[in-house]
């Protein structure tokens, strides 16, 4: 299970007095407890890797405004904190594979977004991100 990785890493970090790791785990363990909570039962993998996603999300956005802003010290951490949080992802798969497995389940050209990515989505979950898939149902659909 995720949390307890994430627990077990977290108190490693605070033993190591990591205060970036400390702080990237400790929010990703607060949102883990607060979906656990919310849900009122223990969260499922693909549940967990998409929160993991979320937080790679925003910590991308937070580094497009670093790099708008030419702040290289918050370049520098955003980039540690998408690395820390994307070895909680399981393997990523490359944009071929992904063209593959659509394919391979009926993704055809002519077809309609929407049901491209009903497809796609519940295939992919948790094996690629949302704008790889997105790219790729488009150039198959196309």
């Amino acid at each position: 299970m995720l949390k307890t990785v994430v627990f077990e890493q977290l108190k490693q970090a605070m033993r190591d007095k990591d205060t970036l790791t400390k702080g990237v785990l400790t929010l990703l363990k607060s949102q883990l407890d607060l979906a656990e909570k919310e849900q009122g039962s223990p969260l499922t993998a693909l549940q967990e890797t998409e929160i993991v996603n979320r937080e790679i999300k925003q910590t991308h956005q937070a580094l497009e405004g670093a790099e708008k802003a030419e702040r290289a010290d918050l370049i520098e951490q955003e980039q540690a904190k998408l690395k820390l949080l994307e070895s909680f992802l399981p393997e990523q798969l490359s944009e071929e594979e992904v063209k593959q497995l659509l394919t391979d389940n009926g993704v055809v050209s002519g077809m309609a977004m929407g049901d491209a990515m009903k497809i796609a989505k519940p295939l992919l979950a948790g094996k690629t991100d949302g704008k790889t898939m997105s790219t790729v149902v488009k150039s198959l659909i196309s």
